[in-house]
């Protein structure tokens, strides 16, 4: 009873690292609190709530006449297809960007047992170069890729597609790669062993292993996608988002209000799309 007694009434011997811990993260975020100058009750100050008042009592009556209501279908089918066409290309180029930086796999591999050859640090330099690459598309985020590609070619939905294209390329190849180095490599170092190729050995034993996982991660792209190209509209980039903008300039507040139900409805269409594909995949 004494023992017991006395291990209860024992400090814990790592309360002085949690506490310092506790204090360094109440510091960091006050001073991220200091520095973007964060002061919510602003929004209860009589000119804020007046300006939050007349903003809302422009939404009401939604606007719902035949002709806005057609235009908003079109808008709506266009930001669905800047997201599944852009996801696309993103796919079409991440895989094979995967599959040259995936060490297992990878063209470094056609330096082993060259060690003499001077030309055997070529393909590690391919590797890396790859590894590079995704790490600057996915660096920039599509908005800016977006106001690049509209100043470059325009307004519409072309500057929307590569947006998306570049830098869900740069996520998706990061992701597969991951995915196939964290698979058992014994497979398909047997395949290479034996004089299979390195697009045998990806389609017979890594491949199988993987595609639950890469598709899984692709429905949840192209979900995120959809929410990326509305935000894209307002740069120019075509859809939703760029007659949201148009409205909202025209302080058409019953023109907003119906286009963000029309993205509330298309954000809960894909996301109930996203599971019924993962539950298949399951």
């Amino acid at each position: 009873m004494m023992t017991m007694n006395r291990s209860a009434s024992r400090p814990d011997p790592a309360w002085h690292e949690r506490l310092i811990a506790t204090w360094v993260l109440v510091f960091v975020i006050m001073g991220c609190l200091v520095v973007t100058e964060f002061k919510p009750w602003t929004l209860l100050d009589e000119p804020s709530l007046r300006a939050t008042r007349q903003f809302l009592a422009s939404f009401f009556p939604p606007a719902h006449d035949a002709v806005f209501l057609k235009l908003i279908l079109v808008s709506t089918w266009q930001t669905i297809a800047v997201a599944t066409a852009g996801v696309t290309l993103a796919l079409i180029f991440a895989v094979p960007l995967a599959l040259i930086a995936t060490r297992t796999l990878s063209i470094s591999r056609l330096g082993q047992g060259q060690s003499q050859n001077h030309a055997a640090w070529l393909p590690k330099i391919i590797r890396h170069a790859v590894r590079g690459l995704l790490i600057m598309l996915r660096s920039i985020p599509e908005l800016v890729w977006g106001l690049l590609f509209v100043r470059a070619i325009g307004l519409g939905d072309t500057a929307g597609v590569l947006a998306i294209a570049l830098t869900y390329c740069g996520m998706m190849g990061k992701v597969f790669l991951e995915i196939m180095e964290s698979q058992d490599a014994r497979t398909a170092d047997t395949l290479l062993i034996n004089g299979a190729s390195r697009s045998q050995a990806f389609l017979y034993a890594t491949l199988p292993n993987c595609l639950p996982e890469m598709v899984s991660y692709t429905v949840f792209r192209w979900e995120c996608a959809i929410r990326s190209s509305v935000i894209l509209g307002f740069v120019g980039a075509g859809g939703l988002g760029q007659q949201m903008d148009l409205s909202m300039r025209m302080l058409a507040g019953g023109q907003v209000v119906t286009m963000l139900a029309a993205f509330v409805a298309l954000v809960w269409i894909a996301d109930i799309i996203s599971k019924q594909l993962r539950s298949w995949l399951d």
